[in-house]
């Protein structure tokens, strides 16, 4: 018997994984059948649940992989020194995130918000897919941390506030952004960018007695 290379699996496990993807962004994930996926990977059920067990298993991995890209993309851009401006490094780091996915294309329009919709819906009941989504974003949280105090260090930042509350802060906007695209439509980066820009120029204008 001829032996399977690693690049052959690898590739495999990469179709499997697309295809999930673009059923969970489309019909959601409770509305997929693992006979959905089957169907959209073109591939008997014995060569898919060789890689994955089951829904929850696809789920987890594309969690998994997503959250990898955000770290490599954060790691990228934040080895600058110093780091950019905060618009432009979160400009940065969500449209590499989307780039990567810019492959996902559903009715026409991004699929990565729907998909990144369903991955948190689906954390807020399963345990373990929630255990993974914590420790990626812990990793995320701490490297923003570090990038936050590298502003306050420098004075461009107050620093008067936690940078673990500016970087809470940071993540809601860029998650807020992404639920927005997926329930108003898709809206560029510069978006997020320009209203951020704005914000970071506002001065307290009130006075005292």
């Amino acid at each position: 018997m001829a032996r399977v290379s690693q690049e052959h699996l690898d590739a495999r496990r990469r179709q499997i994984l697309d295809g999930a993807a673009r059923c969970f962004a489309r019909n959601g994930f409770h509305a997929t059948s693992m006979q959905d996926v089957l169907k959209e990977v073109d591939l008997s059920a014995g060569a898919v649940y060789r890689y994955f067990s089951g829904k929850e298993e696809l789920i987890t991995a594309i969690a998994a992989e997503v959250l990898a890209e955000v770290r490599e993309a954060f790691a990228e851009v934040s080895r600058q020194s110093p780091p950019p401006p905060l618009d432009e490094l979160v400009g940065l780091v969500l449209g590499r995130m989307m780039g990567a996915w810019a492959s996902l294309i559903i009715d026409g329009e991004p699929g990565f918000p729907r998909l990144i919709m369903q991955v948190w819906a689906e954390a807020a009941r399963d345990k373990e897919l929630a255990a993974v989504t914590r420790q990626g974003y812990q990793g995320l949280r701490e490297s923003w941390d570090e990038v936050i105090r590298t502003y306050q260090d420098s004075g461009s930042m107050r620093s008067d506030i936690p940078a673990e509350h500016v970087t809470r802060t940071v993540i809601a906007m860029v998650q807020g952004f992404i639920a927005q695209q997926c329930l108003f439509g898709p809206a560029p980066v510069l978006v997020l960018q320009d209203g951020l820009r704005a914000l970071m120029s506002m001065s307290d204008t009130r006075t005292t007695a």
